[in-house]
């Protein structure tokens, strides 16, 4: 009866190793499970791409383009990370506007520089002539915006005017690292220019493409506590 016994469980014990092979030949055959993960960038900046902007999806298992496109060297806040069946990272800068990480580097400054992008040697003269034009593109950009009048209204002014409090506490001359003035906007968004003009219409812009309207910044901000 012992030897019986002894022969039973061998043959148990072996029995339950071919199962734990299969079970794990199973399992390594299964394709990768899309995921959110925790986030490894709080900020991330759009690389220099061939058409000067990367595509929007609505999430990152199915992704359809939603329309919209973010610019090359442009700054975004994350609010999620994810990984889809295939392996590529996505990520989520808010309302389930997703995109490649692989078009992005985390941080404000982008992974490569237009001028490494081109393939011509531009000429000291030729150089001058394009450096006299941007500075007239941004005289005329300065002026322009210094006569900036917001369109915000009722609800919205309100809204604004609340964000702003709670941001800098409505001071132009703020600052808290990247982030600068009454809006505490990213300093790459302002170019340079942190006239208090600029600065409202710069905000107005960033709020109308991120969330559509300054009541639904604020109550993303009261559910979040940023913008």
């Amino acid at each position: 009866m012992k030897i019986k016994s002894i022969l039973v469980k061998s043959i148990a014990v072996a029995a339950m190793s071919v199962t734990g092979l299969v079970v794990a030949n199973n399992a390594g055959s299964q394709t990768a499970q899309a995921a959110t993960v925790q986030n490894d960038a709080h900020v991330v900046t759009v690389n220099y791409v061939s058409d000067n902007s990367i595509t929007v999806y609505n999430n990152y298992e199915n992704p359809v383009a939603t329309g919209q496109t973010l610019a090359s060297n442009t700054s975004w806040k994350v609010i999620k990370t994810a990984y889809d069946s295939k392996g590529h990272k996505w990520y989520d800068l808010g309302k389930n506007q997703w995109i490649r990480a692989e078009y992005v580097t985390a941080g404000y400054v982008a992974a490569n520089n237009a001028t490494a992008k081109s393939t011509t040697t531009v000429s000291q003269a030729a150089a001058a002539q394009t450096q006299s034009q941007a500075a007239t593109t941004q005289t005329a950009a300065t002026t322009s915006a210094k006569s900036y009048t917001s369109n915000a209204t009722g609800s919205e002014a309100s809204a604004k005017a609340w964000i702003a409090a709670r941001e800098s506490g409505g001071s132009y001359s703020a600052s808290n690292g990247q982030y600068v003035g009454k809006y505490q906007l990213s300093a790459s968004y302002l170019n340079g220019d942190y006239s208090a003009a600029n600065q409202e219409r710069v905000a107005d812009q960033y709020v109308q493409s991120r969330y559509g309207s300054w009541t639904a910044a604020k109550a993303f901000w009261q559910a979040n506590g940023w913008y």
